[in-house]
């Protein structure tokens, strides 16, 4: 059982609380939002995890078989929608009060699930996608304002510890429902997410809402111009520009990996080795029998689940921009880890080593400017936060297609390769990899290792880690900068 903090003599550090006195210290409205979070969390991941291979996997039964490209410009919009609307949904939750804001958006996130679940041409999925993410972007800084409120400086970094904790237990739920709900067909997947997430409308009604501590009053476009003033501020910009690199490195565990494990990784050691059983097993994979890329990636969340709070107690005393830093780094050596080879193992533990760095940076970035934010401003900086996320994915998704369609998928490889070799030109994508293994009498695994000897798509990973330390670096310059002006302890 924790102790009481002892006083200390003057001038001497105060003594860390201990970690289960300071889980107590935080109210009910902090526990319930977080609740709120996980389920959020648990439908949202239970699309994000699998949405990349329903749009642009090539030999994917019932996807929409669009290109990479087309991809990385649907996730650039949803990035767009999602990561910057907060800007501008933080003042108003300030303004017209968090649950109300979070009410709103459950409503809307709803109705993109069903936009997703029915609508297979571009244009339509894209705006069910941007449907989505704008329900998504006014969800959080309600829920987030509400941390803000609920926590002290003493208590934040366990605080957003134990969110970012509860968040992955969400993430780490959501894909094997999704891979349950996938056996009824795709479209059972999004309908099943938007029952999911209405479950918050009764998680509403738990708690009694916290107010922002701020003005109450002034029109729609008073807040809004207030939002967008307040934005531009040197210290802040700066800061969002070098996390935006950071982010742009980030989402290719989410947006590029999972094509990249279907395409090339070869789990089948483990999948032997270990006995795993079918339901974690890629479904209808023409090479040996192979680890699902749902449960490769979650091997991210479930990490994060285990460590992140013990993690985030450890670094609580260090500064948050070099906590920032250091997992920045971390996080690109794991990720250019998981995709330097196709053995399944080690792109394993490339993953759990990218979540480590992930431990010491992501939450750091949300306290940090919890912290620094003025009285009544913290749905607003909430609502800046995503910003970075926004920038970084936006253009790492651009970025991130045009780079995979032409180094990384292996459907593309396969038709240049019988083009270039065999003289066999015309192949559509989904059935390019049959064609080479009938033109070339390899089996599909053969193949694959073939076409990554004579491609060498590892090679695609580099870029994104090279972005992630030249942000690591802007990290520490930042760090010094802002040191003569922030308190001891930010």
């Amino acid at each position: 059982m924790a102790t009481a903090p002892q006083s200390n003599a003057p001038g001497q550090p105060a003594a860390r609380e201990g970690l289960i006195q300071t889980l107590t210290s935080m109210g009910r409205p902090y526990w319930m939002v977080n609740i709120m979070e996980m389920i959020e969390r648990l439908a949202y991941y239970g699309v994000r995890v699998v949405i990349p291979i329903y749009i642009a996997q090539a030999d994917e039964i019932g996807g929409l078989h669009f290109s990479q490209e087309q991809k990385g410009y649907i996730f650039l919009w949803w990035a767009l929608f999602q990561s910057l609307t907060p800007m501008i949904s933080g003042g108003f939750a300030d303004r017209y009060g968090y649950k109300k804001t979070i009410a709103v958006s459950i409503g809307i996130k709803v109705l993109g699930y069903i936009l997703m679940a029915t609508q297979t041409s571009y244009y339509p999925f894209l705006f069910g996608c941007c449907v989505l993410a704008l329900g998504t972007a006014i969800f959080k800084p309600g829920v987030q304002g509400t941390m803000c409120q609920a926590l002290s400086k003493k208590n934040s970094s366990v605080g957003w510890g134990t969110f970012y904790m509860l968040v992955n237990i969400g993430g780490f739920l959501g894909p094997p429902v999704a891979h349950f709900l996938y056996g009824y067909g795709w479209p059972a997947v999004f309908y099943g997410c938007a029952a999911m997430v209405s479950l918050n409308f009764l998680m509403l009604l738990t708690y009694k809402d916290l107010p922002a501590g701020g003005e109450q009053t002034g029109s729609f476009l008073k807040r809004l111009g207030e939002t967008i003033i307040k934005f531009f501020n040197v210290k802040l910009i700066v800061f969002v520009v070098i996390m935006s690199g950071f982010w742009l490195m980030f989402m290719q565990l989410f947006d590029m990996l999972p094509n990249f494990i279907v395409d090339w990784v070869d789990s089948s050691k483990m999948v032997a080795q270990l006995g795993l059983p079918d339901w974690m097993l890629q479904a209808n994979s023409p090479r040996a029998p192979q680890l699902s890329q749902e449960w490769m990636i979650n091997a991210n969340a479930g990490l994060i689940i285990i460590a992140v709070i013990f993690v985030s107690w450890l670094v609580a005393r260090m500064r948050r921009t070099h906590s920032i830093t250091l997992g920045i780094i971390i996080s690109s050596v794991g990720l250019v880890f998981a995709g330097f080879t196709t053995a399944g193992y080690l792109c394993m533990a490339g993953i759990l080593v990218f979540s480590v760095g992930e431990m010491l940076s992501s939450p750091k970035m949300n306290e940090y400017l919890g912290v620094i934010a003025p009285p009544g401003e913290k749905g607003l900086y909430m609502g800046y936060a995503n910003v970075p996320q926004g920038i970084g994915w936006g253009l790492g998704s651009v970025v991130a297609g045009h780079v995979y369609d032409n180094l990384g998928d292996k459907a593309n490889l396969a038709i240049d390769y019988m083009a270039k070799n065999l003289g066999v030109s015309g192949i559509d994508r989904p059935e390019a990899m049959n064609k080479l293994v009938e033109l070339t009498g390899m089996t599909h695994q053969e193949a694959t290792n073939m076409l990554w000897d004579a491609y060498e798509p590892y090679r695609l990973w580099y870029r994104f880690a090279a972005i992630g330390i030249a942000s690591a670096i802007a990290m520490l310059f930042y760090a010094k900068w802002v040191k003569k002006s922030e308190a001891p302890d930010v």
